[in-house]
């Protein structure tokens, strides 16, 4: 049975989420702020969270990039926030999906469904070798996948959570090319807000931080025309 958590402190809200998964036959958990949510999530262990960005307790602070701090379950917002730039904000910083309320019931279930292909998709692709390992390349580059973060010559490199997903992606696949649109598909979906463009300021800001030429790049190459492939 799938695991729902919801972060949501309308309890009419709330408690018509609930009643609906529930009765589609997930498990379902509800919370009213961010901090319960934490809490919750030190004994719950849900396949997907559904976050309101205005909590109590989170006034001023993006409430999906302090989940992101903990945990790596598939979180989609929902909001009664319309702006593009709270989408962009809330995508960027770890959101896998992004729906404005009001919604319909059957969209909501077939968001969530999707999410979770994507993630057991993603996982599957990337079963080894086993997660908590540091991959070490046969180079300089170091992926640690327990801790995110990329060792370059010895140097532990901070990265963004999309920055890590792409270049996670691309390490498990070497020599195989990736167009920008599956790049797009397989950290966040096909319902994403995010375009082509800033899968390729993702790439120029990774080759940043570990190329030692960024404009001749040894480790993610450019396939003209198509996309992107990871060179050992």
């Amino acid at each position: 049975m799938t695991k729902v958590l919801i972060i949501e402190d309308d309890n009419i809200f709330g408690d018509m989420l609930s009643l609906y998964l529930t009765e589609e036959q997930y498990e379902v958990v509800r919370v009213a702020s961010a901090g319960e949510g934490l809490q919750t999530l030190k004994d719950y262990t849900p396949n997907v969270i559904l976050l309101d960005l205005m909590l109590p307790d989170t006034e001023g602070i993006n409430a999906c990039a302090l989940l992101r701090e903990f945990t790596n379950i598939p979180i989609i917002v929902i909001s009664a926030e319309t702006k593009v730039s709270e989408r962009i904000q809330s995508l960027s910083e770890g959101a896998d999906d992004y729906m404005v309320k009001p919604f319909s019931m059957q969209e909501l279930k077939a968001r969530i469904e999707a999410v979770l292909r994507r993630t057991t998709a993603l996982h599957t692709q990337l079963a080894s070798p086993p997660p908590a390992a540091p991959i070490v390349d046969e180079r300089t580059l170091t992926l640690d996948l327990a801790r995110r973060l990329l060792v370059c010559n010895g140097a532990e490199i901070e990265t963004t959570y999309s920055e890590f997903e792409i270049m996670k992606l691309l390490y498990h696949n070497p020599s195989k090319v990736f167009s920008r649109e599956e790049l797009i598909n397989a950290i966040r979906g096909i319902d994403s807000y995010i375009n082509e463009r800033a899968i390729d300021v993702h790439i120029t800001n990774l080759r940043k931080k570990i190329e030692s030429n960024p404009k001749e790049p040894q480790y993610i190459k450019t396939v003209w025309g198509v996309g992107y492939k990871f060179m050992r």
